[in-house]
């Protein structure tokens, strides 16, 4: 199985491709547009993420082999930054996601060019996704 380190590796490369942050923020719309649709029973409030200016679901449910996620947003470049996020950590075991540090974020300098409300959103699914990494750990499915 791919590891975190193999997909953020994957990641790196992937963004390092393109020359300007337009052309970034392109791919990162085109990542939103191949996310899977979530089930719209999911889009929760207990499933909405706080903490972003738009609207953000993510829901999550433990497997035999790890973590698999859901998600949504009703804009395109924040559904193109949850689809990166998960990207990386779908499947994963509970343990892995809940330490993992989500570095490749600054190395691709996604955190660097996002406005205010757009990093604080970015922190906040951060947050959410480890904290399903941490709720999962110990529960066998």
């Amino acid at each position: 199985m791919e590891t975190i380190i193999d997909r953020e590796e994957d990641i790196i490369e992937e963004f390092s491709f393109f020359d300007d942050w337009m052309d970034k923020y392109t791919h990162l719309i085109s990542l939103g547009k191949e996310l899977e649709q979530m089930i719209p029973e999911n889009k929760t409030s207990e499933n909405q993420i706080k903490g972003c200016q738009s609207q953000v679901w993510l829901n999550a449910k433990l497997t035999e082999n790890g973590i698999l996620f859901e998600a949504d947003s009703d804009a395109i470049i924040t559904r193109g930054m949850i689809a990166l996020l998960l990207r990386v950590v779908q499947g994963q075991k509970p343990e892995k996601i809940a330490s993992y540090e989500f570095n490749f974020l600054e190395k691709i300098g996604l955190t660097t060019h996002l406005s205010p409300s757009r990093a604080n959103g970015l922190v906040s699914m951060v947050k959410q996704i480890r904290l399903y990494g941490v709720a999962f750990q110990g529960k066998k499915k």
